[in-house]
């Protein structure tokens, strides 16, 4: 063990068990495992698309993992993160309203948000877009959701300013967990 109780560089990981729910398979013990995207339990929104739950019952405390999926006019809330994020489009076509500014992206364009950047994605063109999202989660998870016209056409922002997101979600209905569906994800 390190100074700050994590494991030495040269300790061996265990494999984590994974459980099959439902939803699909959740990991519940620590350690590393492979698992096909199609295969772990996913999240599912009318309004904000759907994504994909790695974690399960875990809270990884370094880095966020998740693939999301959003039909045009689907979106996200616009907002900017304590830690840095970074974002690619596999697939489909999305608008990125990024720092007041709007951005058409297709499969394979890149983002790259540093800390606070303000940020939101939206479906568009003829069928769903398939985006890769990771994020530091290192210091803890602080966030704030910010007014922006740009995002307000979309209806992709919070009328009034907040770092509760539960207050920012409001808007939306309910998540809820699903198994992955047969499509959703390209060959």
């Amino acid at each position: 063990m390190t100074d700050d109780g994590k494991p030495a560089p040269t300790a061996s990981a265990p494999e984590a068990e994974l459980k099959k729910t439902e939803f699909g398979l959740v990991p519940v013990s620590d350690g590393w495992f492979v698992v096909n995207s199609r295969d772990v339990g996913w999240i599912r929104s009318e309004e904000r698309g759907q994504d994909t739950d790695f974690e399960g019952r875990q809270d990884w405390p370094d880095l966020g993992f998740r693939i999301q999926i959003l039909s045009p006019g689907q979106r996200g809330l616009y907002h900017g993160e304590r830690g840095q994020e970074d974002f690619l489009v596999v697939s489909g076509e999305c608008v990125l309203v990024i720092e007041g500014e709007e951005r058409h992206l297709k499969a394979w364009d890149f983002v790259h948000c540093p800390p606070w950047t303000k940020h939101t994605f939206v479906g568009a063109g003829d069928g769903p877009c398939v985006i890769v999202m990771v994020g530091s989660r290192t210091g803890g998870f602080e966030v704030v959701y910010a007014v922006d016209d740009v995002a307000a056409k979309y209806g992709a922002c919070v009328d009034e300013e907040t770092s509760n997101p539960d207050e920012a979600y409001a808007q939306f209905g309910p998540e809820e967990p699903s198994a992955y569906q047969e499509g959703w994800l390209p060959s």
